[in-house]
């Protein structure tokens, strides 16, 4: 048995997926149970990070199908978009210090 990424919500550890299902550098989008959706990354040594899967600046959810990358040694998933680039840990736009989106504490700090 594999085992599960778990994303820190409200009321506890909520699974979402097996992390063998997960391709690193590519993200999947998982519904949670209050309706909101989450993108979840894992990078090429396995860490995992969750963002909120809206784009603020279009209101789309499709940051699940953003880029990987790194800047200055930190993880940033790019908006398929509009190409904004989120840092994966703080939710911080690095193209415009004013915007950010929700993260979500992975099983990776367990």
């Amino acid at each position: 048995m594999s085992e599960n990424i778990q994303l820190l919500l409200a009321d506890g550890w909520f699974a979402v997926c097996e992390r063998a299902r997960l391709i690193p550098g590519r993200g999947v989008a998982a519904l949670l149970p209050d309706g909101r959706q989450a993108a979840v990354f894992t990078d090429r040594t396995g860490r995992a990070y969750a963002i909120d899967n809206r784009d603020p600046f279009t209101g789309a959810y499709v940051m699940s199908r953003g880029l990987l990358g790194s800047a200055h040694g930190r993880a940033f998933v790019a908006s398929p978009l509009l190409k904004q680039r989120f840092d994966l840990e703080t939710g911080r736009c690095l193209d415009d210090e004013e915007v950010s989106v929700q993260t979500y504490l992975t099983d990776h700090s367990r």
